[in-house]
């Protein structure tokens, strides 16, 4: 039996250049056929299996590639796609652009973040009359395609329980029913596939399933045991591998050392306390153990010395030990090379895509080999562990003259009367989350005044122009609060961390977040302040335009921690609160520029909640505190509101409550309106803006549309605390859709204020 040997679990699809993002948009916009989207997929994955291979990995993973999303190519791939969009008429790849995206005839799937990650895939829904089975034969296809260039590879497929478990149950199935419990019928679509894949010459499968990092219930752990056996005991099957990741596996570990699999892939970053589990395991000694030791979330170096230590660990537990990264690399950056423009000393202790895996082949050797050359690697640990510049004893001195009352405000009820007599709004008050979409005139600018080709001056009065044409569309519209419209910013952090000290940015640091939407996220490897006001100078333009109210816009500290590569040589809420710092600074500047609504979004609170629910309260204590103490010290008339988007909220709603912000934003059309029940069911006391209008697809939700989520909302929350929103910022539309929704969406809160009376 030939073992896997070094590997990494995934790698980045999107492109190096974002070549899939162009690809998929110029379809979209009917600019480019079918045939020159495929090409450009085949082309993308051509290059990485070659890569992979020239790196000197042991064994290349295949089915990473994905149009949109992995999930969804798993329910695509076993013929459950909700009939919504089967029944369109549309080709098959317009049919699953359907899903994702939605079209105006058929509401898009849910979409929810990966785990604790910024990734974001597309929800399954099943109900008790799904029925699976093997329609698709994209594993099949790459596999192939990927032989025809002389590269064997290992397709990678979404585990069936974490492929469930990550499912919602269909509008109308019936109470009780559990996706899980359609696990035999799933299993049976798997082992078909399995047997295809043999009769093809496959020699490993790789099944992901990181649901297992978190807590599970015995049912679930039932499941996992029925799964693997049920797929294992197959002997026309390819070698199976199965991966947990994003941390340690629990009672997960022994189900998966004790069933008949081959291989078994744990995660030896996220958790170091897992080591000594997978060591002292003894039901692994007959199976192979991929040690991912290199981490797939984050950019910087390996320590070689600490991930031989782990992975050696585990030596003599298992059949045979291999080096391979956390989990996929999919969330970091393709070259760390291509970054010119980073300081050559910062630059030296990253590690993106390209780099990880060149320390998995040299992890590799060096856990099998004697004298494989390790120095160039542990000088850059070094290095960066000695550099004494990361630390700002002014921003640790703030920080340690902090008291309890910096983190608190005044009670809701006092300053809800202050800023009603301030702002004057009425019931259901409609306003956006930031953004309006960025034109191509808007882009231009923004480059050329980077390029140096247009100075300041000119930059000002374009990005002043449009921001006036911003308010005055509002205005039209009939907006009550009112937004700049964000013309100057790149993104939601990369803009801040362009203006806080201890960050870096990139300039070809893509990331894929859903879809063709990719972020940059910066690099937080210092200590952090603020040097000078960074929303300020535009705020107070935006604000002289309009007797209307205009919201200030700032990132919160969790969220600019959770869409950054944070530093990991201090405890993450340390760092949250030297962000937290820098934010309560804007937003003090901003109250005295005139600003009475001030947003700090936090969409990523969700999103970083740790697996175990043992680690929550933990997290709650620094990530409510840090958002507290970036909005706290400031009048009662001043309005704080947050945003966020994406997430299982009902698992944070007592933290979004401690969080004491006076409004809160949330995504709710594609879940229609599910938030609001946690909330009414939780007593959340303060104003409330569940998304109304699902700005991820690029359909127009009429007045009826938005007057029923509406009355859904007022009928779980008090009608004075609802206000109406977007689901998020509007900055990926175009404004063909973004004036009529915007349209609608202000009378449906007209309609339905009226009938409140």
């Amino acid at each position: 039996m030939t073992d896997i040997g070094t590997t990494v679990l995934g790698y980045p699809r999107i492109g190096p250049d974002r070549e899939l993002k162009r690809s998929l948009e110029r379809y979209w916009a009917g600019k480019a056929d079918e045939a020159a989207l495929l090409e450009t997929g085949r082309a993308l994955r051509t290059r990485t299996w070659r890569q992979l291979k020239d790196a000197g990995l042991d064994s290349v993973p295949s089915n990473t590639f994905s149009h949109y999303d992995q999930v969804l190519d798993t329910a695509e791939l076993f013929g459950a796609l909700p009939g919504r969009f089967t029944k369109l008429g549309l080709s098959p790849l317009d049919t699953y652009f359907a899903a994702a995206r939605g079209v105006q005839d058929a509401t898009a799937m849910e979409m929810t973040k990966w785990f604790d990650t910024n990734y974001h895939y597309i929800v399954p829904e099943l109900g008790p009359d799904t029925r699976f089975s093997l329609t698709g034969t994209k594993p099949l296809d790459e596999y192939r395609e990927a032989r025809a260039i002389g590269v064997e590879t290992r397709p990678v497929l979404v585990g069936p329980v974490t492929f469930l478990l990550l499912a919602k149950a269909s509008e109308g199935a019936p109470e009780g029913f559990r996706p899980l419990d359609l696990l035999d019928d799933l299993l049976d679509g798997y082992v078909e596939l399995l047997r295809r894949l043999h009769d093809e010459g496959v020699e490993w499968v790789q099944f992901d399933e990181p649901a297992f990092a978190a807590d599970r219930t015995e049912p679930e752990l039932n499941a996992l045991i029925r799964a693997y056996h049920r797929l294992a005991k197959e002997t026309a099957r390819p070698k199976i591998l199965v991966a947990g990741y994003f941390g340690g596996l629990g009672r997960g570990l022994g189900v998966l050392a004790r069933s008949p699999i081959d291989a078994l892939a744990v995660d030896l970053v996220t958790d170091e306390s897992f080591v000594d589990a997978v060591a002292a395991e003894p039901a692994l000694r007959d199976k192979e153990v991929l040690a991912g030791v290199v981490d797939g979330r984050n950019v910087w170096r390996t320590d070689p010395t600490r991930a031989l230590s782990r992975a050696a660990t585990l030596l003599g537990t298992a059949k045979s030990v291999s080096v391979s990264t956390s989990c996929s690399l999919l969330h970091v950056p393709y070259d760390v090379e291509r970054e010119t423009e980073l300081h050559p000393r910062l630059k030296g202790w990253l590690a993106f895509a390209k780099q990880k895996v060149d320390e998995v082949v040299l992890l590799g050797r060096a856990l099998k080999e004697e004298g494989v050359d390790l120095t160039a690697a542990r000088a850059a640990i070094t290095d960066r562990a000695t550099a004494a510049d990361l630390a700002d004893a002014g921003v640790r001195a703030r920080l340690e003259a902090l008291r309890p009352e910096d983190t608190v405000r005044s009670p809701y009820a006092r300053r809800a009367a202050a800023q009603q007599a301030a702002l004057d709004l009425p019931p259901l008050p409609s306003t956006t989350i930031g953004s309006f979409p960025q034109t191509t005139d808007v882009r231009k600018a923004r480059a050329a005044h980077k390029a140096g080709s247009l100075d300041d001056a000119g930059y000002e009065a374009a990005m002043k122009g449009e921001i006036e044409r911003v308010i005055r569309l509002q205005e039209d519209l009939g907006l009550d609060v009112l937004v700049h419209g964000e013309p100057e910013r790149n993104d939601m952090v990369q803009y801040f961390a362009e203006r806080l000290a201890g960050f870096a940015a990139t300039d070809f640091g893509w990331v894929q977040s859903y879809g063709s939407r990719c972020v940059r996220p910066p690099i937080l490897y210092g200590d952090v302040s603020r040097p000078e006001p960074m929303t300020v100078a535009w705020a107070r333009y935006a604000q002289s335009l309009t007797a209307k109210p205009v919201k200030g816009m700032l990132t919160g500290p969790v969220t600019i921690l959770a869409w950054s590569f944070v530093r990991d040589d201090q405890p993450l809420g340390e760092t949250a609160r030297q962000v937290a710092l820098a934010i309560r600074d804007e937003v003090h500047d901003l109250q005295e520029a005139g600003l009475r609504v001030i947003q700090v979004d936090e969409p990523a609170l969700r999103e970083l909640l740790p697996l175990h629910a043992a680690a929550h309260e933990a997290y709650f204590a620094w990530a409510v505190s840090s958002f507290r103490l970036a909005t706290s010290g400031i009048d009662d008339a001043t309005q704080i509101h947050t945003h966020m988007c994406y997430s299982e909220f009902g698992e944070v709603v007592k933290a979004i409550d401690a969080l004491d912000a006076d409004v809160t934003s949330i995504e709710a059309a594609r879940s229609k309106m599910e938030v609001v029940t946690d909330l009414g069911a939780a007593g959340f006391g303060r104003g409330v803006g569940p998304g109304v209008y699902d700005i991820h697809s690029p359909r127009v939700p009429d007045v009826d549309e938005v007057s029923g989520l509406l009355r859904t909302a007022v009928g779980a929350v008090p009608a004075e605390r609802i206000w109406v929103n977007p689901d998020c910022g509007l900055k990926t539309r175009g404004y063909a859709e973004v004036e009529p929704a915007l349209r609608n969406l202000v009378a449906a809160a007209l309609a339905v204020r009226a009938e409140l009376g």
